[in-house]
């Protein structure tokens, strides 16, 4: 997924004004206006970093003539005592930034984490670890970024560029046949080119996917391991299979070992620990 410049410019905007409001009168009151200094992000803690590439878009909107210099990248493992990078400038604007920088890191720096542990448990597996929409309002793209820094894949940004027909939409639409009819109808009826993913919640449901077809991917959704073993047998091939459906860490590895080709987990940025972070000043 690339993630739109605007957007993200639009989100720093927004992020500034909750947090500067009509000024940063600490730092006015404190900090002579001509004064220039130097501060280091440093790490606390041990993962992956993630959103330096964000940090320097904050930087920038706050004051342009701030100077990054980046010794560790975005998806790159850190521990305790790391320097990510040094900032240089006008110690107002610094300080302003500070903490929407350190705020926004640290929760990506932490989904990366976690995502890459999750990664790594399926080494050896072809199974591909995806995110979900259960993210926090206004941040979901950075939290995606984290997911793909730390090794993941992205699933659909919202409910506009994928149709995933999931079992309420199934239940109001009046069963499978319908739901997958009525969507067909509808890319047609408007042009729109979306791909089609269809949740199903038995063996019976996923035999009348099987016999109706035009999907991209079947989502097999709290299917036990046994199910979802026969579910890859059925399917044989024909589509992609995602698994879902209340996946942790200590159970990810089973899903991969039945043979899907994805797991999906609102655990990545439901549950990620933050990594701890801090920018200190260098005197």
């Amino acid at each position: 997924m690339e993630f739109d410049k605007h957007t993200i410019k639009k989100f720093i905007e927004i992020a500034l004004a909750e947090d500067v409001g009509d000024g940063d009168h600490t730092s006015l009151s404190t900090i002579p206006a001509d004064a220039v200094g130097k501060a280091k992000l440093l790490v606390k803690d041990k993962g992956i970093l993630a959103g330096v590439a964000l940090a320097k878009m904050i930087f920038e909107a706050v004051d342009k003539d701030l100077q990054v210099e980046e010794l560790i990248n975005d998806g790159q493992a850190v521990q305790y005592g790391d320097i990510a990078f040094y900032v240089t400038g006008r110690d107002r604007s610094i300080l302003t930034a500070e903490r929407l920088v350190l705020n926004c890191m640290q929760r990506m720096s932490g989904i990366a984490t976690t995502t890459h542990q999750v990664v790594s448990l399926l080494e050896g597996t072809k199974t591909k670890v995806l995110d979900t929409r259960k993210t926090t309002p206004g941040f979901r793209m950075m939290e995606k970024w984290g997911v793909q820094i730390g090794g993941g894949v992205n699933h659909r940004f919202g409910l506009f560029d994928m149709i995933l027909i999931k079992d309420n939409h199934v239940d109001y639409a009046g069963g499978i046949k319908n739901a997958l009819d009525a969507a067909h109808s509808y890319l047609k009826t408007t042009g729109k080119d979306l791909p089609i993913e269809i949740e199903v919640r038995t063996l019976e449901e996923l035999k009348q996917v099987l016999d109706i077809g035009g999907v991209v991917r079947i989502m097999v959704d709290n299917f036990s391991f046994d199910n979802i073993k026969e579910a890859v047998k059925m399917v044989d091939g024909r589509y992609p299979i995602e698994a879902s459906g209340g996946i942790s860490p200590a159970t990810v590895r089973q899903y991969a070992d039945c043979g899907v080709d994805y797991v999906s987990l609102g655990y990545l940025t439901h549950s990620a620990r933050s990594l701890d972070l801090s920018l200190k000043a260098v005197k």
